[in-house]
């Protein structure tokens, strides 16, 4: 049973801006330490991949945000929504606070939510795409 859909795409040159402007202050406002880390990780310094990795997060934030058919409001913040990868690097989202509370609300009583998640970037742009879906409960 599919409960929410969600996309978002976003242009790198935004996020870009944003971290020029504001740097550590939006990082630390929208992204958790181990996004964080990640990001930081995989960009190995280079600064479009720095931008590549923080825009597609943010795409996943509101993407998700969307199938949780809220957005961003109503005590879902985006530091609630964390995307973490997996040892092969497939992507995955965590709720925590507002965000996994309005999952729970939207679960119905004997599922499990899944939410499946898909990132992709290609310069100027960055895309998510998010499906949450509930199975029977085994």
């Amino acid at each position: 049973m599919i409960l929410g859909i969600g996309t978002d795409i976003i242009q790198q040159n935004r996020i870009a801006k944003v971290l020029a402007d504001h740097g550590d202050r939006f990082i630390d406002r929208c992204f958790d330490t181990a996004e964080r880390a990640y990001v930081t990780k995989k960009s190995a310094g280079k600064e479009n991949l720095l931008t590549a990795g923080y825009a597609k997060r943010w795409a996943a934030k509101e993407a998700c945000a969307k199938a949780l058919g809220l957005g961003i409001r109503d005590n879902i913040f985006l530091k609630d929504i964390i995307v973490t990868n997996d040892a092969a690097g497939k992507p995955a989202l965590s709720l925590q606070n507002g965000a996994k509370e309005r999952l729970t609300r939207i679960t119905p009583a004997g599922m499990t939510p899944v939410i499946h998640l898909s990132l992709t970037d290609d310069a100027p742009t960055a895309m998510a795409f998010v499906v949450i879906s509930a199975v029977p409960n085994t």
